[in-house]
């Protein structure tokens, strides 16, 4: 408040009653174009929550008289573009993917968008630039459980791996092996496994788990190792290993077994989608 009755002796003005070191505080006046921009900035604040959506509600905000909404303005440039790509997308849809050339615009405009699908729907479980991780796939180079032509990528995608809510999905399942085998056994054909691989083994064991592997593992992972593609049997001859090639993880791959799953994409994505994500996939670099 300002203290009219101490004046500052040079000039007359008023303080503020505040004093500092023998320093007062004057009480001069704001400047006029001051005051009038602050009073504006009320009324503007005023009018803009009268016009935009503004006050925030339980679930929602106020919506303003103007009935403004930017997710309906991302809405509107969204449907623009669809629109603008309404043609191409429709090519791409009812395309065999097998027979479309690289150079048509259906096949360019395919990658493109099945980057930006793969980069919003896969990338969680397949990283951001598709090398995968311990579990996941890696989908750049050419070891493909259940095939890597452009047909095979495609029933993935659609009906995913081991989904049970899709009929389609493809599915295996490898059994716990530690439920009915000794643990000496097991470790004998992880060693035998390790061997098929080149890696460092234990000859003496590997020998020993040689018949176990072939009554067990061959069935689906085949007698030279080399997996099956109709039966999503990794190649254990390659050391491409999707959970860990070490000892230990190949013991407890045997004794507990792996049931990864995929979801079907199917019912979540659109056709051209569907077709854009599977070209993207293959032209990755480890396509058929």
């Amino acid at each position: 408040m300002s203290d009219n009755a101490n004046q500052d002796a040079n000039d007359g003005i008023g303080t503020t009653g505040h004093s500092w070191d023998g320093i007062e505080e004057l009480n001069n006046p704001l400047p006029r174009w001051w005051l009038w921009t602050f009073y504006i900035t009320i009324i503007w604040g005023i009018a803009y929550t009268i016009a935009y959506p503004a006050w925030p509600m339980i679930s929602s905000a106020t919506s303003g008289v103007l009935g403004y909404s930017t997710r309906a303005q991302v809405a509107e440039e969204i449907a623009a573009v669809d629109a603008r790509n309404a043609e191409v997308a429709t090519t791409l849809a009812n395309a065999d993917l097998a027979t479309l050339a690289p150079e048509d615009p259906a096949h360019q405009f395919g990658v493109a968008g099945g980057a930006a699908v793969f980069r919003a729907n896969c990338s969680q479980c397949h990283g951001s630039g598709a090398a995968g991780a311990k579990g996941y796939p890696n989908l750049l180079d050419d070891d493909w459980l259940w095939g890597g032509s452009l047909e095979a990528i495609e029933a993935t995608v659609r009906h995913g791996i081991r989904y049970e809510p899709d009929g389609d999905t493809r599915f295996s399942e490898m059994p716990a092996f530690g439920d009915f085998l000794e643990g000496d056994v097991i470790e004998a054909t992880a060693e035998y496994v390790l061997s098929l691989s080149g890696a460092v083994h234990d000859s003496a064991l590997a020998a020993a788990g040689e018949e176990s592997y072939a009554s067990n593992c061959a069935a689906c992972h085949g007698d030279d190792g080399k997996g099956s593609v109709d039966l999503g049997a990794p190649d254990l001859t390659d050391a491409i290993w999707l959970y860990g090639g070490d000892r230990e993880t190949v013991q407890e791959t045997i004794s507990n077994a792996r049931f990864g799953v995929m979801p079907a994409w199917g019912p979540r994505l659109t056709e051209a989608e569907i077709k854009a994500v599977t070209l993207y996939v293959h032209q990755l670099g480890g396509g058929e």
